[in-house]
């Protein structure tokens, strides 16, 4: 089995500046959909923007249990590269037998295109054990099909480290006061207190929705405003955006211009005390930065306990071309079963989005509960449709904020209008 790990956020992980790679990327080349390895194996090739060593790790399993099968998993530069080099692929000849594929909206170009198989319980049993708004995120809009295995459920949160906390006599906050006197503590002390950097503008929404989630009221709010009961220009949605603005005092200096890889950088040497980020961190920060005892929290509301943001993280989805298509199932089959989401979730230290999936690791273990008790849909998965998306447009808006081009309420409205195109 071969694999080439993602750069952008592999590349730079040999210097700590990825989220999940461990070697440089050799290819980004395409190849033929189907291929014969030697000694007369099929090969399913399989593309993703984030696979690393550890995938070669967990998709060699499979090889063990299906001797004729060559697994060859690839990774491509940047998150943004790959949807286009993937979308080129499926048009063509060039595409892979199975690709990892977005959740939700960013999933419908491809399915509207007829560029995935649809699949069934018959060909994949595991699915009818999926809860269904882990699914929804692998259907399509319009005909309801299911066209991916959704491989993961991202949740967001704090990441501390446990030594510079207890060093400075500081515990998780139980209240938004007790984080802000936290967070002022530590920049007394020369500490960095959010390692958080606004230069990639895709991370801002996520952080954004960490700190606010549990200022606009979580899922009522989403609902209200799909129902178009309320906008995002709403008080209490502003408020939520504006801790960004707040924040800055303790996120690095020109925070607008720090990258995302900076960020984890300043985390994982020790010069800052907390991340904000995915649950994708902890496989990065464990690899990379051992000597750090990590810890999680989620931010307190001002009035009361917080809320954890999560969501589905794509899907491994069969290309409709496939000439490897029974064995493209049968892969699909085993993405789908509570083995390999066990080994997924205790390879990757991430959960699998695969039912019934307990994890071993302690922190896990910790997230898991918090989730379940304050668990809230992550904003932004839910209004990431437009050309361009009500994504990108907020993202960008965001980073104007942070800027202090705009105001949050003006960012707001910007993702109001956005979103008025499509809803």
């Amino acid at each position: 089995m071969r694999l080439a790990p993602r750069t952008a956020a592999v590349l730079l992980s040999l210097t700590l500046l990825s989220a999940t790679a461990c070697a440089p990327s050799t290819s980004t080349s395409t190849s033929p959909s189907t291929s014969t390895a030697p000694g007369g194996k099929v090969t399913l090739s399989v593309w993703g923007w984030g696979p690393d060593a550890d995938y070669d790790k967990m998709f060699t399993e499979y090889e063990k249990l299906h001797p004729g099968v060559d697994v060859d998993a690839r990774s491509f530069t940047t998150a943004t590269e790959y949807d286009t080099i993937l979308s080129t692929g499926l048009a063509g000849d060039s595409g892979p037998d199975l690709a990892w594929l977005r959740a939700g909206a960013n999933l419908q170009p491809l399915v509207e295109a007829g560029r995935l198989l649809p699949l069934d319980v018959k060909d994949v049993p595991g699915l009818a054990a999926y809860d269904e708004k882990v699914l929804r995120a692998a259907k399509g809009d319009k005909d309801g099909k299911v066209y991916g295995v959704p491989f993961a459920v991202q949740t967001l949160q704090v990441i501390y480290n446990k030594k510079i906390f207890a060093d400075h006599g500081i515990s998780p906050p139980r209240t938004w006061d007790e984080m802000i006197a936290a967070a002022g503590k530590l920049k007394a002390a020369k500490i960095v207190p959010f390692a958080f950097g606004g230069k990639d503008d895709w991370m801002l929404p996520v952080v954004a929705g960490i700190f606010g989630t549990a200022h606009w009221g979580g899922d009522d709010f989403l609902k209200a405003v799909k129902a178009k009961e309320k906008k995002f220009a709403d008080p209490a949605f502003v408020e939520g955006i504006d801790q960004l603005n707040k924040l800055k005092p303790y996120f690095p200096d020109d925070v607008a211009g720090v990258s995302y890889t900076d960020a984890q950088i300043l985390f994982s040497s020790g010069k800052a005390a907390m991340f904000p980020g995915g649950l994708w961190e902890l496989n990065f920060f464990g690899q990379h930065a051992k000597d750090i005892e990590l810890g999680v929290f989620t931010p307190p509301a001002p009035n009361g306990p917080g809320l954890m943001p999560g969501f589905t993280d794509g899907s491994y989805g069969i290309n409709a071309k496939s000439r490897n298509r029974a064995e493209a199932l049968k892969f699909a089959a085993w993405l789908a079963s509570k083995d390999y989401g066990q080994l997924f979730t205790d390879t990757l230290r991430i959960f699998s989005a695969v039912p019934g999936v307990t994890p071993k690791d302690a922190l896990l273990k910790e997230v898991a509960t918090t989730f379940e008790q304050q668990g809230a849909a992550y904003f932004m998965n839910e209004f990431a449709y437009g050309n361009p998306s009500s994504q990108v447009v907020f993202s960008k808006s965001l980073q104007e904020m942070l800027l202090g081009r705009i105001t949050a309420r003006e960012a707001a409205e910007q993702l109001d209008k956005s979103v008025s195109t499509w809803l």
